[in-house]
């Protein structure tokens, strides 16, 4: 069984993944902030981040870039509601290897988690 971590600063976004998620058979470990998943990092087992581009604070982008820049390979599928065309090269180029504009299928979301997880 494979484990996702969430990122998501929307409280009602965070819960709708965690139980769609559980639903499909993932352990999932949520995150309110990129701070939140910093300061319990040595606690995550996760085989992908399921990371929001837009947060409060560290930004995940920027969330995305330290973890590079310290040696973590966690694959990375990025979201957003504010799609652009610069947003998702900026988080393709930092390392995503996803990319989906909320709101999305449920669908999008598993086939892109299985084909990396």
């Amino acid at each position: 069984m494979h484990t996702i971590a969430v990122v998501e600063d929307d409280p009602s976004m965070l819960q709708g993944l965690n139980r769609l998620l559980s639903a499909h058979g993932f352990r999932v470990q949520t995150f309110a902030s990129a701070e939140a998943f910093l300061d319990d990092i040595a606690k995550c087992e996760a085989d992908c981040l399921l990371l929001d581009v837009h947060l409060g604070g560290i930004s995940g982008i920027e969330l995305q870039r330290r973890l590079t820049s310290s040696g973590t390979n966690l694959p990375v599928i990025f979201m957003t509601a504010i799609d652009s065309e610069a947003i998702r090269r900026e988080a393709l180029d930092a390392g995503g290897v996803g990319f989906l504009k909320k709101p999305f299928l449920a669908k999008l979301l598993i086939d892109a988690i299985n084909g990396i997880a």
